[in-house]
């Protein structure tokens, strides 16, 4: 099935836009390897679809209908995946209170997809190595040898030969993983798709919140193709949905895109511009896309803020005239919404001194914040962080969700800048 006209069924069924030969050749892969029962390795960056291979395998194989089980390796922590994997008998350590059958255990017969493998112990990696060859594994503090019969198909954004080079990953687990490799291509390879997502992109925040779908001008077109999307597809979503709701102008010009980071050559936040730093060493490269992707999410919230402090010192004069024993109805503006992010309510009617008193505090709250000026990258990498995990109730993995980065990347970049939390 190399035919894009042949194709189009599994796009449509899996919500899948595009269609570059990168992307084709992908699907047509995974098509003819669903039958059989060889292990896939799903290779590509963050944010390029990864996700939606192992589900068009998992259906269109024998084994459709069994169990299908996809698992985050990076967000587990080291000290308890191989628990999670092989499970664990009662007593094997502490709070170990009863028998637990582990993935491997439970997905006999289906589908394992283990993403971000990538981010494997080495420990661990020698017991998936393990039952690739045989089939067989033992729970944490069992002897008692096990077998199961499953399917495996793992992705990850890491370069593996480098990986392998570094001593990071094993190079006889990566051939017993890759017997079939695909390559997901970047955004930035697409071409033309990168308009048609965001068409449907465009079309799905229209749809949803019942606005106007935004288009863009020629201009704005060209420079959509021209960016290179360190964040690949999310971050189009991402950009796509912020302009549908902020933008009052249905047609987004290169101004509006800008505004929003996308430019040329950097990523601009709160009028400091970060060029593209061509000089990083080996061991930087692989944070290169998650710093993008904190600027963008700190040019976002500064824009929010400015907007909010211009909003907040329009009604100032109207607070100010409010006779305390005739109160009016005005439009407020409460900065932080009950899940953390900023909004802007109806308007609603104040009758108390003490809901001015509160509107009062949350003026001066905002305008301090947006008077707060980082000093460095990394000050305002950390804060981004620190408002991220506030936002989540300090929740590790959905801040990690939240900005694109692996739950293991969170904790050590909490610990890299000594953040007491």
């Amino acid at each position: 099935m190399n035919n894009s006209k042949e194709l189009q069924p599994i796009k449509q069924r899996y919500g899948i836009v595009g269609n570059s030969d990168g992307l084709n050749r992908a699907l047509d892969i995974a098509i003819q390897v669903a039958p059989t029962d060889l292990s896939v390795l799903i290779e590509g960056e963050n944010g390029v679809g990864k996700e939606a291979i192992p589900r068009i395998i998992h259906d269109n194989s024998t084994r459709k209908h069994q169990k299908y089980f996809a698992i985050n390796c990076g967000s587990i922590p080291e000290g308890t995946i191989d628990s999670e994997l092989f499970g664990h008998e009662k007593g094997a350590f502490t709070g170990a209170i009863g028998e637990h059958e582990g993935y491997f255990g439970a997905a006999n017969k289906g589908t394992l997809f283990l993403d971000e493998v990538g981010e494997l112990p080495l420990s661990t990696q020698v017991r998936l190595l393990r039952v690739l060859e045989t089939g067989e594994y033992l729970r944490v503090g069992s002897n008692e040898v096990r077998k199961t019969d499953v399917r495996i198909i793992a992705a990850t954004n890491v370069k593996m030969q480098k990986a392998i080079r570094e001593g990071r990953f094993r190079e006889d687990l990566y051939y017993r993983l890759a017997t079939i490799p695909i390559s997901i291509p970047p955004l930035r390879e697409r071409g033309s798709d990168i308009y048609l997502l965001f068409r449907k992109f465009a079309a799905d925040v229209a749809e949803k919140y019942r606005l106007d779908p935004i288009s863009l001008t020629d201009e704005a077109r060209r420079l959509l193709n021209a960016y290179k999307w360190p964040g690949n597809i999310r971050q189009l979503k991402n950009v796509v949905e912020q302009l549908s709701i902020i933008s009052r102008e249905r047609e987004i010009t290169v101004d509006m895109l800008q505004a929003a980071g996308i430019t040329d050559d950097s990523l601009s936040a709160g009028g400091l511009v970060l060029a593209r730093d061509t000089s990083h060493s080996p061991s930087e490269e692989s944070y290169a896309n998650e710093r993008n992707l904190l600027w963008q999410q700190l040019f976002t919230l500064s824009k929010e803020i400015k907007e909010l402090k211009e909003l907040i010192h329009a009604n100032t004069t109207q607070m100010a005239s409010i006779d305390p024993h005739h109160p009016a109805e005005y439009v407020s503006y409460n900065p932080i919404g009950s899940d953390g992010n900023i909004m802007i309510q109806r308007p609603a009617t104040i009758t108390t001194m003490a809901d001015r008193t509160r509107r009062a505090d949350d003026i001066e709250t905002a305008e301090a914040y947006v008077e707060e000026a980082p000093r460095s990258m990394k000050e305002l990498t950390a804060q981004t962080i620190v408002e991220a995990l506030k936002r989540n109730n300090y929740n590790r993995k959905r801040t990690a969700r939240e900005l694109g980065i692996s739950e293991r990347t969170i904790y050590r970049r909490i610990k890299e800048m000594g953040l007491e939390l």
